[in-house]
């Protein structure tokens, strides 16, 4: 059997693995895993609206209170296993494209390998703090934000940097908003299997969850731009305080808790997504 042979052979059965069964599953529970993370940051962002103090709401804050429940840590490894899951569909979605016809263009491979290692560190962070390292998953995104904002200023063109990044957030959100109002989700499910009544939870939950995640994101992006234009640091905010930061306009807490609610709307409609999603 020749090089190209046995090349061709294991790119065959790469493929088999990333269409198997077993990558299904992962993948279906890599969705569930990110719904139960946004529902409960959604709901440590309507305790910081109604009572002003509460928990870190972001992913670490989320860990956090998973961590103190009954099983706790048998939960955190459920998810950071289940996350694992999500991070390799996706890794197979940059080698072997996405489901649909136009799944196989560069841009969508590119963007699947971004999301592989966005959910490969998010697995990470999870499963490290299961085994005991606590500065890992629970850590501030806040803090985390604010030293990389630091640490980039100072390098040579670091505002410039700091600045196309958080403008490269800002759109990122954006764009996820738009997508969610023009129900862009639907080729991605399996919309046919929905009863009329399921499907308008779905859309609900698409639409109102996204945009309201994606409200998020174009916010600290903002607050990522501000940091660079006045070279602060401290101008940068991760998800907590960009999430507080929406108590402070002119509706005060009630515009956090639209915002709050959205997110947990987008953990449901992750798990309609472990339901029905093609993959």
């Amino acid at each position: 059997m020749n090089t190209r042979s046995v090349a061709e052979q294991g790119r065959g059965q790469a493929r088999r693995a990333a269409n198997s069964t077993a990558m299904e599953a992962g993948a279906r529970a890599g969705f569930g895993a990110r719904g139960v993370i946004y529902v409960l940051v959604g709901a440590l962002a309507l305790q910081i609206a109604f009572s002003g103090g509460g928990k870190q709401a972001d992913r670490g804050g989320a860990i956090a209170e998973i961590a103190e429940k009954p099983f706790g840590k048998v939960l955190l490894w459920l998810l950071g296993i289940a996350l694992v899951g999500m991070a390799l569909w996706r890794l197979s979605e940059a080698f072997f494209g996405q489901v649909g016809p136009d799944g196989d263009k560069p841009a969508k491979r590119a963007m699947a390998a971004g999301r592989f290692l966005f959910y490969s560190s998010v697995a990470y962070s999870v499963l490290s703090f299961a085994a005991g390292d606590s500065s890992s998953g629970g850590g501030s995104s806040d803090q985390q934000s604010q030293d990389v904002t630091a640490k980039v200023l100072g390098w040579p063109g670091g505002q410039w940097l700091v600045g196309i990044g958080g403008v490269a957030v800002a759109c990122a959100g954006i764009w996820i908003a738009v997508r969610a109002i023009m129900r862009k989700y639907h080729k991605h499910l399996k919309m046919a299997e929905m009863s009329q009544k399921v499907r308008r939870a779905v859309d609900f939950t698409g639409v109102f969850g996204g945009t309201a995640r994606g409200t998020v994101f174009a916010t600290a992006g903002g607050f990522a731009v501000a940091a660079a234009v006045k070279h602060e640091p401290g101008k940068s905010k991760g998800m907590d305080d960009t999430l507080r930061s929406f108590t402070e306009t002119p509706v005060g807490p009630w515009l956090l808790v639209v915002i709050a609610l959205g997110l947990v709307a987008f953990g449901v409609f992750s798990w309609f997504n472990a339901r029905y999603r093609k993959v």
